[in-house]
């Protein structure tokens, strides 16, 4: 049965994304921390491994030299299972920061690609909101976000119920917006929305193409540049209210992305208008309540391209075919921040919302994966992983947001209690992610320290800006 995988996966290519992700001159990967309320075994996850390690073809299969598809191979788990000695003396008191040293330390080694892209760190350190973390580390070619959520899934259970395997989350619908309006009115709103709809698309991949070829992001302490991706990175993250994100969502009729990108925005222009650099010798100084005008701040943005949406149970990722196929099934597309200071909180929102359904009603996600595409097959995977660092470059940060599980799960036995993923090797000094867990949001800042020492700073301000919003809108009897 395994070997009928192997072959299958064989003769599959590897997604145009993937093809990105393993050049040569680009070498993503991606960093998952996941917080544990009691000590690990290391015994326990080695024995869960061997079973079901081959569960998952990609996981016991490495890349062919020509990075073109998967190879089998035998697995030696303990060869991707590292658990070191640590001194009670390094910790000290400070576990996050013998964490984070940790972390850091990993973006340094490159991953091996004689064998299986992953492996796992044991680390049994007491922190403030854990009694040990384990580090997952994997090459983005295995698969994006999704899919790594639904495998995680898999290998978990409920915590209220150790008979019961993790749920996953529903398929979002689409709502029909003009479905009860009449056959005229709804043919009115049917030509208004295409030829809005290719307008946008037409500015959208032109200014896409700009991006490419020379317009590039403002120079401020947030922006990096494009040696930024063989830098050591530092990974830091904040826990706050999923409840108090949807208290927003609803009473300002947007959705959950929207809320995100707004607080993003308060946070980053509080941030960068608290900091400056000299000129001269590059040292921070305090620069308060001032921005400079005319600052072009974007952010990359991912964007799941699978006809289904949420999540699906890792078996039906599987299946060849399949409308939520595992994989990098994704997009990449490119938010205008609005860079100020603004007295209302929910002057950001609203700016928030009308980007982000600007940005649904256009096509330059699937145009800019197709790109992707017929670039890999006209030129090859080296010059299209070029094009698409381009854009990394010339923009100054990305956002990720991940619908993770709805309620408490462990992992045999081990009740976990937050999971921060990020990643590293973009050539940007900040990769911002989220991710819903259990009623939390958890946000995950991946930093070059060299460029942004206070990461905590921008967390600090997002956590505020979430309770002015609530504030203001309580003021406003909207909640």
């Amino acid at each position: 049965m395994r070997k009928e995988r192997m072959r299958e996966e064989e003769e599959e290519p590897l997604s145009p994304m993937a093809r990105v992700f393993q050049s040569r001159g680009i070498d993503y990967c991606a960093v998952t921390m996941i917080g544990f309320k009691t000590k690990i075994k290391p015994a326990v996850v080695l024995d869960a491994l061997k079973h079901n390690v081959y569960k998952h073809p990609r996981f016991s299969s490495k890349l062919s030299s020509d990075g073109a598809k998967w190879i089998e191979t035998e697995v030696n788990v303990k060869d991707h299972v590292v658990v070191p000695y640590i001194d009670p003396e390094e910790i000290g008191e400070d576990g996050e920061g013998f964490i984070d040293n940790y972390t850091s330390r990993i973006t340094m080694n490159p991953m091996d690609r004689s064998r299986p892209l992953w492996d796992i760190h044991i680390l049994n350190v007491k922190t403030s909101d854990a009694e040990a973390v384990g580090v997952v580390r994997t090459h983005h070619t295995l698969g994006d976000g999704t899919s790594m959520v639904s495998l995680l899934l898999s290998c978990t259970h409920k915590t209220s119920d150790h008979n019961r395997v993790s749920t996953t989350i529903p398929s979002l619908k689409r709502r029909g917006r003009y479905k009860n309006k009449g056959w005229f009115l709804r043919s009115m709103f049917t030509i208004g929305s295409t030829m809005t709809l290719i307008w946008n698309t037409i500015v959208d991949m032109l200014l896409l193409f700009a991006t490419l070829l020379f317009l590039k992001d403002t120079k401020t302490h947030i922006k990096g540049g494009a040696d930024v991706g063989s830098n050591p990175k530092r990974f830091y993250h904040r826990t706050i209210s999923l409840d108090d994100i949807k208290l927003i969502k609803n009473a300002m009729n947007m959705t959950i992305n929207d809320v995100l990108v707004g607080i993003t925005q308060v946070s980053l222009s509080s941030y960068l208008s608290q900091h400056t650099k000299n000129e001269e010798d590059g040292a921070l100084i305090p620069y308060p309540n001032n921005l400079p005008g005319g600052i072009q701040f974007r952010a990359g943005c991912t964007v799941n391209l699978r006809s289904e949406k949420g999540l699906k149970p890792l078996a039906d990722m599987m299946v060849k075919d399949s409308k939520c196929r595992w994989g990098n099934y994704f997009s990449y597309i490119v938010l205008p921040f609005s860079i100020g200071l603004q007295s209302d909180p929910l002057v950001y929102l609203k700016l928030s919302k009308s980007m982000m359904d600007r940005k649904k009603h256009s096509y330059h996600a699937h145009l800019a994966y197709m790109m992707i595409k017929i670039c890999q097959n006209l030129l090859g995977a080296k010059v299209a992983a070029k094009l698409f660092n381009r854009t990394v470059i010339n923009t100054t940060t990305s956002l990720s947001n991940v619908i993770g599980p709805m309620e408490e799960i462990s992992f045999d036995g081990n009740p976990i209690t937050y999971i921060a993923t990020s990643g590293y090797g973009h050539s940007q000094a900040l990769l911002m992610h989220f991710m819903s867990y259990a009623g939390r949001m958890t946000i995950t800042l991946a930093v070059d320290p060299t460029i942004i020492p206070d990461p905590h700073k921008i967390c600090d301000d997002m956590e505020q800006s979430l309770k002015e919003m609530k504030a203001a809108l309580w003021e406003r009897g909207l909640l």
